[in-house]
């Protein structure tokens, strides 16, 4: 039997885990997929790529009781076997949370979903690239709700109209030249201007004219202001 078939086994079943950054979550497994899963925590739903998990634990006495949903979302509803992929294409135009990187979820919502990457919305970061890779986890809001309370003038949905290359390494080529913040931007070493993309590095320019260079696997996020 399947990992996936044994996971599909204890659906409906209260499971703490233990994903990537040493997180951990609790609540009722309600699906899963090929590479996700979907979990119930009391208040939300958490879609989680089973690449950020490390741990599951289904027999734990510790955890508080947690309610049965009384409805699914309507992503999980059909007979089609839910994908991170498939996730992301259905989180477009609805207004999530999401989870990347430094512990700070990311409000907004999902504008296209390429090769190995996705374009996110933030009326604080504007416009980001991230790697499937990198996504820890996805909550879609409730319905009706809107980050920070903004208006629809304030906050309008409407598609992106940034060109979108097929992987994020070409979108990363595309903006050779300009200022680039990566992974939130919590570090001085992750902000400067993007000077070249080879070979599987990223070379920028911080403030005082440093060249430092990082490895593209390890980016989590791009935004160019």
């Amino acid at each position: 039997m399947s990992i996936l078939n044994n996971f599909d086994n204890y659906i409906g079943e209260q499971v703490e885990l233990t994903a990537s950054g040493n997180i951990n979550l609790s609540g009722i497994l309600v699906d899963t997929g090929a590479n996700i899963i979907v979990l119930y925590d009391g208040k939300d739903f958490l879609y989680i790529p089973l690449v950020h998990v490390h741990y599951l634990d289904f027999n734990s006495d510790d955890s508080e009781s947690i309610a049965q949903p009384n409805q699914l979302p309507s992503w999980i509803q059909d007979n089609d076997s839910i994908s991170l992929r498939k996730i992301l294409y259905n989180a477009k135009g609805v207004f999530s949370e999401i989870f990347v990187t430094s512990n700070q979820s990311i409000h907004g919502y999902v504008t296209n979903v390429m090769n190995d990457y996705f374009t996110f919305f933030s009326p604080v970061h504007k416009t980001m690239f991230i790697p499937l890779q990198h996504l820890k986890w996805l909550i879609p809001y409730p319905h009706n709700h809107r980050p920070y309370s903004l208006s629809n003038e304030n906050l309008p949905l409407t598609p992106s109209a940034i060109p979108a290359s097929r992987t994020f390494e070409e979108q990363c080529k595309r903006h050779i030249g300009k200022v680039a913040v990566f992974d939130l931007g919590k570090h001085p070493n992750k902000v400067g201007k993007l000077v070249n993309v080879q070979n599987g590095y990223v070379e920028i320019v911080i403030a005082r004219n440093k060249t430092i260079y990082t490895n593209l696997q390890h980016i989590k996020s791009v935004q160019f202001p």
